[in-house]
Order: C-alpha cells, then sequence, then structure tokens
C-alpha cells in the first residue's frame, strides 16, 4: 500500500490498480493552490465542505469513483467499509462526520475525519477505532483542537501507527513531542505492509503535503 498525503485531510492510497482517496477538495476549494487530479475508484468523504467532499475532482479519464459519503456498511472493489457518525463544529457550524474503518493489504485503517472531541464520537465510531492497526489523526489546523488532547484521543487506542493530518508545523512539533518523537523524519510518501507495523506502539508516521 502506498500512501500520498496532499494535506489539509486530503489522501490518496493505492494498492496496485486500486485508487483510494480520502476526503478530496471540490473545485470551490481554496485550500490548495492546485488541487491534485487523479482518478479515483472509490472515495470516501467525511465531512460535507468545500475542502472535503470533491468527488468530481477524483473522477477522472475512465475512473468514477464510488462514493461513500456517511453512516453505514459499503462494499465495493471486494472491500468493506465501516462509516459510523460523529459530529464537528467549524467555524461555529456544526456539521456530521463520519469516521471510516476498512482492510486494505492486511492493515485495519481507521480514518477518523475531522473530530475535534471524542466525546462527540458515538460508540460505533470508537469501536472502528479501537479495531484499528493504523488510525489517521487530525491534529489541528481549521479544527479546534489542541495537538496534545488530539494525541490523548489517538493513543486511547491500542493502534500500531498513527498518520497525522490537519497540522502547522507547530501543532506537528507540539503533536511529535507529546509522543516523544520529534526526531521523526517526514517522508513524501509511505509505501507499507503490514510486517512494517509489527512491534510498533502508537508510532507516529509523518507525511509531506504534496503537489
Amino acid at each position: 500500500m502506498v500512501i500520498t498525503y496532499f494535506g489539509k485531510s486530503y489522501f490518496k492510497l493505492t494498492l496496485g490498480d486500486l485508487t483510494i482517496a480520502i476526503n478530496p477538495p471540490s473545485k470551490d476549494s481554496k485550500a490548495f493552490s492546485k488541487v491534485p487530479r487523479f482518478g479515483a475508484d472509490i472515495a470516501l468523504i467525511t465531512t460535507n465542505t468545500i475542502d472535503t467532499n470533491g468527488a468530481d475532482t477524483v473522477t477522472f479519464g475512465d475512473k468514477e469513483p464510488f462514493v461513500l459519503d456517511g453512516a453505514g456498511n459499503y462494499e465495493s472493489k471486494e472491500l468493506l467499509f465501516s462509516g459510523a457518525p460523529s459530529t464537528v463544529t467549524i467555524g461555529g457550524k456544526e456539521y456530521i462526520n463520519t469516521v471510516y474503518g476498512f482492510e486494505l493489504d492486511g492493515i485495519k485503517i481507521a480514518f477518523m475525519g475531522l473530530i475535534d472531541d471524542d466525546k462527540k464520537l458515538s460508540a460505533e465510531a470508537k469501536e472502528i477505532a479501537a479495531n484499528a492497526d493504523m488510525l489517521f489523526m487530525p491534529v489541528g489546523g481549521a479544527l479546534d483542537l489542541d495537538p496534545a488532547k488530539a494525541y490523548k484521543i489517538a493513543t486511547s487506542y491500542d493502534v500500531n501507527m498513527i498518520i497525522p493530518y490537519e497540522y502547522d508545523a507547530d501543532s506537528l512539533n507540539r503533536f511529535l513531542k507529546e509522543g516523544g518523537q520529534e526526531k521523526n523524519e517526514s517522508q513524501d510518501k509511505a509505501t507499507l505492509k503490514r510486517k512494517d507495523l509489527d512491534g510498533k506502539e502508537s508510532y507516529i508516521l509523518v507525511l509531506e503535503p504534496q503537489g
């Protein structure tokens, strides 16, 4: 599995010919100087904002994605996905946020979306996180979420690896410091197999935004 990070909460996961886009921005988003364009087989939308709901921007060439945009159970490309609800406050407005869980190349993944408080997570969302090997976790950015609190939430689940997003230099450094992992070097992209997670405990993998 190859993981590429584009900034904000936008990721691309690839495995062979399969491409999954997570929170692609819409054409109206001003958060990206240039929106990366590629075709996705599956698009996960956690929150209905212009920075995260652009399934149209990953419709490219002969690929039109199967779109997951809310709680429920889904199946596509022989993969099973679970979505569980939560809420988040952004700019004084409350949004529904979906936490997604799925398994890819033997790695159980939880993508937390845009969360600002674990008290807003449903029991199903917490269960998805608790069952994960790899947890994608916001650490600040546009969210009213302190990096220390973000680290506490992420490490309350028994995961091997944490991948942060929605960060600036200060919030990322504070998040790494909470885990005593200030020396972790960022990578342009990550190529991982299940065995790469073995023996790790809350290891923070930092990906540098691309594009």
